[in-house]
């Protein structure tokens, strides 16, 4: 069985967990070390469990419990050559691994594949885990679909998708413009109209199950983010299975197949 659970995600701080295939998987740790810990110990595990940590990129809202963590970790520590010399702590224990873009690589009985995308952090990337009962993609911190996103996630059947902000009140709201320009840029975040966007592809090529996540505090809500999603997987008459990632407090568990895809209207 192939289960995931948020740990964390927005502006705040990043971290996930997927167990695949009997392995555990943290990806990304922008929340200290000692939320880690304790939100792992709350689903009954703790860090000698996990089998490797894989970071997105190098801004601290992913990589913020890093430094305390390599001093307690025994696992590899995943990511591209860019974000690894990027990252300002000393990999003492020889722990780092890094990976090529696009190049599956195996982990633990599982396939993995880091999935370039379009962001203001040398590197960035997002992930494809594949393993013996499905794929699970994760997507955020990203100014666009990028043509490798649009490539190697469709098929997964659980999806962590970034819905960052909306337009209207990004643009209308209280940021400098140079923020503005920066979030809005083909180097920043997914608004929820794009997420929609892909959503609906997700779902036509079996995603059953879609995360929303990294959404802005100051420039959106669970409840917009949500209703932009629904709207355009209603108009393609899809209805997977949709959330919100909570963002500071461990999230409900989310398993790889559980619930299947409804599609009406189309026969």
């Amino acid at each position: 069985m192939t289960s995931l659970y948020t740990l964390a995600s927005g502006s705040s701080g990043n971290a996930l967990l997927i167990s695949m295939s009997g392995a555990y998987f943290l990806v990304d740790a922008g929340i200290s070390c000692r939320k880690i810990t304790q939100r792992l110990q709350a689903l009954g595990l703790g860090l000698p469990d996990l089998d490797g940590l894989f970071i997105t990129h190098a801004h601290t809202d992913h990589v913020n419990g890093l430094k305390t963590l390599l001093k307690r970790a025994s696992f590899p520590i995943f990511a591209t050559w860019e974000t690894l010399c990027c990252l300002q702590t000393e990999d003492t224990g020889n722990l780092f691994r890094p990976i090529k873009p696009g190049v599956p690589f195996p982990v633990s009985g599982c396939s993995v594949t880091a999935i370039p995308t379009s962001h203001d952090a040398p590197g960035s990337c997002g992930y494809r885990f594949d393993g013996p009962d499905g794929s699970v993609g994760i997507l955020t911190d990203t100014g666009y679909v990028t043509e490798a996103a649009s490539s190697l996630l469709p098929g997964v059947g659980l999806a962590v998708l970034e819905a960052n902000h909306d337009v209207e009140s990004l643009s209308s709201g209280p940021y400098p413009y140079y923020l503005k320009k920066r979030i809005l840029g083909r180097l920043g975040h997914l608004s929820n109209e794009d997420a929609a966007k892909f959503a609906v592809i997700l779902a036509e090529n079996g995603a059953n199950e879609i995360i929303l996540a990294h959404l802005s505090l100051e420039n959106n809500t669970p409840a917009m983010a949500r209703n932009a999603v629904e709207q355009a997987l209603s108009a393609a008459h899809l209805a997977p299975v949709l959330s919100v990632a909570p963002r500071d407090a461990l999230g409900e568990a989310h398993v790889l197949g559980e619930r299947e895809p409804v599609c009406s209207g189309l026969f």
